[in-house]
């Protein structure tokens, strides 16, 4: 049983990377439309989690290492 919790713990953030990682693709390719600016989605929901996430590991890690 402990197995299984271990895997489903190693499952889980890959499976929110892949849902994550395709909505943004998803953003990039509606960003390509003409007269559409290429910021676009940087600037979406996901766009903007991705951006938040990789500003926010840093610091906690340098938090928890203090």
């Amino acid at each position: 049983m402990p197995e299984i919790v271990k895997i489903l713990k190693l499952i889980a953030p890959l499976v929110a990377a892949i849902l994550v990682g395709t909505w943004v693709l998803s953003e990039v390719k509606k960003a390509r439309e003409p007269n559409k600016p290429r910021y676009r989605p940087y600037l979406s929901t996901p766009g903007l989690l991705i951006i938040l996430t990789a500003i926010l590991i840093p610091i906690i890690l340098w938090i928890i290492k203090k």
